[in-house]
């Protein structure tokens, strides 16, 4: 089986490449990153895991039509995971986030409809639905309802990808805020940025007054999930991967137990900023079943072991 990884120099690309490479119906997997967020840790982690005969690289764009078909040549599996991500620019430049995570997919859906590809997995995000109100708890079926451009990019994408279920196998996975250890870690989601934060800086900041929830997923579910779609029998259609709801102030409450000096500010307390609130039990379910009973503060103690064990 050769796969095709779009971002796979990424957070969840590196991760997922990894685990990729240590399953026996997997022959070669084609890394395609244009490198664009300068995190080259996929060529030093896993103990140098590009000296792993399966695993190739190609420094492209999404964009360079030619190149993305050649790459494509031969895939039986496609991840795609490329994406602009950055929120930090979310009310800066919404065109990039259209460039890259709408037109971008676009030309990833048109060279695989013209390649022999048999799964399509699109990594996409429960941000789609936008905001739920007080209580509710949104489910594949909900209304989506995009609020940033970010979001707005990945409904669009969703779009272009799913015109190909006709064809072929194709599964969209919207994954909630993921955190957890990866060589390639961001610190800009959540809970791997209150985990920064508080190791390095004993301080974190809380936006709004920071009863509004959260839903999170671990890595490494977000990578068995993907993996679960070429292993089995994953019919077509969206998915929602999510492990567990949280108010912010839950998550602060499990960072001061490990940081017991940890200090805290709220800016803008008086806003109370909406919810985004996922139904655990989701679709995906029969396929995979994640453990939900693990506590985030013992996914959080082995995370601070991996990332910060100099």
């Amino acid at each position: 089986m050769k796969v095709l990884v779009t971002g796979g120099a990424g957070y969840v690309g590196s991760e997922l490449v990894y685990q990729l490479s240590q399953l026996d119906q997997v022959k070669e997997i084609l890394v395609y990153d244009n490198l664009s967020n300068r995190n080259y840790n996929l060529f030093i982690s896993h103990s140098n895991l590009m000296r792993n005969d399966k695993v190739k690289f190609e420094k492209g764009d999404l964009l360079d039509s030619r190149k993305l078909r050649k790459a494509m040549d031969g895939a039986d599996v496609v991840y795609h995971l490329a994406a602009k991500v950055n929120i930090a620019e979310e009310h800066q430049d919404s065109y990039a986030f259209e460039h890259t995570n709408h037109w971008g997919t676009a030309e990833v859906v048109y060279a695989a409809e013209e390649a022999n590809v048999k799964h399509f997995i699109y990594l996409s995000s429960t941000g789609v639905y936008g905001f739920s109100n007080s209580g509710e708890e949104l489910t594949e079926g909900s209304r989506l309802n995009p609020r940033t451009h970010y979001a707005i990019s990945k409904m669009r994408g969703e779009e272009h990808v799913l015109r190909l279920s006709d064809k072929l196998n194709v599964v969209v996975l919207r994954a909630s805020s993921v955190y957890g250890y990866s060589p390639a870690i961001r610190f800009d989601s959540v809970i791997n940025n209150f985990l920064f934060e508080s190791h390095f800086n004993n301080h974190i900041s809380i936006h709004g007054s920071g009863k509004q929830m959260r839903s999170f997923v671990h890595l490494n579910h977000v990578v068995k999930g993907m993996i679960r779609v070429v292993q089995g029998d994953v019919e077509s259609g969206v998915y929602n991967l999510v492990q567990r709801n949280a108010s912010i102030l839950d998550l602060v409450d499990t960072f001061k137990a490990l940081y017991p000096s940890l200090e805290f500010i709220f800016i803008n307390q008086h806003i109370g900023l909406r919810n985004l609130q996922v139904n655990l039990n989701t679709k995906f379910d029969k396929y995979l079943t994640f453990d939900r009973k693990i506590e985030l503060h013992d996914d959080i103690v082995k995370m601070t072991n991996r990332a910060f064990s100099f």
